[in-house]
């Protein structure tokens, strides 16, 4: 039983941030998110994969910088007034995700928790933890650790270390 599932079991209810990605609502835990702001200009770092944008410079800490539309596969990137940075906190690294907008904090109990659906092998949901419904509304939870610790992301960590190293 992974640590959403224990949570969620004992308590009954946990609190998501809920942020848009292109015409879906996605959530993660609220406990993963250490600040939101708006998107800036990136440092680009050459060879990196297309969905890292790059890196920025946060209170003196190097962040890398990844595009969640581009990593999930979404038409239509474009960058405006409501695209926002998710800087989280997981594995032991800081590191910035671009969604096209934070809805909400909302706080979904156990029941209102479906398991994830089962895709077949044409489509990757092994980041998706399950779909929660606020009235009405369908939000796909991700595991965010999960992505971030996947093997393509950990190219991320690689460029993050070559630029430790130039420092």
């Amino acid at each position: 039983m992974d640590e959403h599932t224990i949570r969620t079991a004992e308590g009954g209810v946990q609190e998501y941030l809920t942020f848009t990605l292109g015409k879906e609502e996605y959530a993660m835990d609220i406990l993963k998110v250490q600040e939101i702001r708006g998107y800036d200009s990136v440092t680009s770092i050459a060879n990196s994969p297309n969905f890292m944008k790059g890196v920025i410079n946060l209170r003196g800490v190097i962040v890398p910088i990844i595009d969640m539309r581009i990593k999930f596969n979404l038409d239509n990137v474009v960058y405006d007034e409501f695209t926002v940075v998710i800087i989280i906190n997981v594995l032991g690294r800081v590191i910035g995700m671009v969604v096209d907008g934070v809805s909400d904090v909302v706080t979904l109990s156990s029941d209102q928790i479906k398991p994830a659906p089962e895709f077949g092998s044409s489509i990757n949901s092994e980041y998706i933890t399950g779909i929660g419904t606020v009235n009405e509304q369908m939000l796909i939870l991700t595991d965010i650790e999960r992505l971030i610790g996947s093997d393509d992301m950990q190219l991320m960590a690689s460029a993050d270390t070559q630029l430790d190293l130039a420092a």
